[in-house]
Formats: structure tokens, C-alpha cells, sequence
């Protein structure tokens, strides 16, 4: 398999390719807001590319489609609630092939109502929803209380699993499900969301206090 982590300008945007070297066929996720450096991976390593995968719907994260799509006429496959898409996934559809690899999708929501992450092998890319020693934000109580329940069902992965996130905001580019577990401060509270949303309120204040940039 072939993987590779993209800056993609805007916000400290992350895409990520995803190839498989022994049909020669790829994914890009999330290769905006610039999908340019993203098509050069794609053209170095000689690939084809068959998918284009948003990890959710904001335009930072979905901008470079049409692009894509008009260079390469790849599909572009999101969850099934998200406005765009020509391959749904949720949890009845939770997987697609590339290639001989296997990409599995797990739903979410919290930052967005369409939110997924995208798992192949050792590797899960967590769009806007886990950052390294950060997660993603929310708007409202509810939203917060969902992005919860999603941020539980990631920490049942196995520890060793590597965690790609969609910007550089964390203190790492990368990071895994057990260094988050043993060091993000909002999985820490995953035992009580009235903690976990304290710190959401006052992240801000959180971050001077302990020199978090």
C-alpha cells in the first residue's frame, strides 16, 4: 500500500493518498483546498485515480472536486447525509474496495452531521473530527454530546493504529489511537462528557494555562 500525508495549503490543510501499488489504482482524501500538489503525488507515484473521498462536507475539505473530477473523472464517494456525492457510504455500505485494499468508513458526526473517517490497514485519517491532542470543534451542547459518542467508538480501535488528521493543528502531524488515549486532554474526559464539555467551553483558557499552542 502506498500512503502519504499532502499539505494542501488553506488552514494547514492535510490530504492523504491512498494507492494500491499492485493494481495501481488510488484515493485522495480530502485534496483541498489546492488539489494540485495532491494530483502531483498521485502523477509521481504513477497512480490512477479512482476516488476522490471527503471526510466531510465544509469547502475547505471539498473545494478541489470538480477539479479532480475533470482531470482524472474519478467518483467522489462522502457519507450518505452529506449534500454531494456519487458513492454514498454509511453504516449499511461501510466499505468499498481499491484495488486489493479494503477501505473501511466509520461515521462521525459531532463537527459535522456527515463526518467520517477512513481506515485502510494501520492507517485512519480522522478528518476534522480527532486532531493530535485536539478534536474537532463544535457549535452546540448536542453537537458536543454527539462528537462524544464518535470520539468512543475511535477509541475502541486498537492503540497501535496511526491517526492522520485533516489539519496541522495538533502538536504532531500524526499521531495514534494509544498516544490519544494516554495524552489527549479532551479523551481524557471521555468518562464524563460534563468534563469533556467544560473543556470545550474553556479550551481557550486550557490552552494559556498549560502552554498548548
Amino acid at each position: 500500500m502506498i500512503f502519504e500525508q499532502i499539505e494542501t495549503g488553506g488552514d494547514r490543510n492535510f490530504g492523504y493518498l491512498i494507492g494500491d501499488s499492485d493494481t495501481g489504482v488510488a484515493a485522495l482524501v480530502d485534496p483541498s483546498p489546492d488539489p494540485k500538489p495532491c494530483l502531483a503525488a498521485l502523477e509521481r507515484h504513477g497512480l490512477s485515480l479512482e476516488m476522490v473521498i471527503n471526510t466531510h462536507s465544509h469547502s475547505d475539505h471539498t473545494s478541489g472536486n470538480a477539479f479532480l473530477k475533470d482531470k482524472t473523472g474519478c467518483s467522489i464517494v462522502t457519507h450518505a447525509s452529506a449534500p454531494h456525492g456519487d458513492i454514498r457510504v454509511d453504516d449499511s455500505h461501510p466499505s468499498l474496495p481499491l484495488g486489493k485494499l479494503i477501505l473501511s468508513f466509520l461515521h462521525t458526526p459531532g463537527h459535522t452531521p456527515d463526518s467520517i473517517c477512513v481506515h485502510v490497514g494501520d492507517e485512519l485519517v480522522t478528518g476534522d473530527t480527532l486532531f493530535v491532542g485536539k478534536i474537532g470543534g463544535t457549535a452546540t451542547r448536542k453537537e458536543a454530546e454527539t462528537e462524544f459518542q464518535s470520539l468512543l467508538i475511535l477509541m475502541e480501535m486498537e492503540p497501535h493504529i496511526r491517526v492522520w488528521p485533516g489539519h496541522n493543528y495538533g502538536i504532531a502531524k500524526s499521531s495514534t489511537i494509544g498516544h490519544e488515549q494516554e495524552n489527549n486532554p479532551f479523551i481524557l474526559r471521555l468518562n464524563d462528557f460534563s468534563a469533556f464539555y467544560w473543556l470545550k467551553q474553556n479550551w481557550a483558557d486550557y490552552k494559556i494555562r498549560h502552554g498548548i499552542k
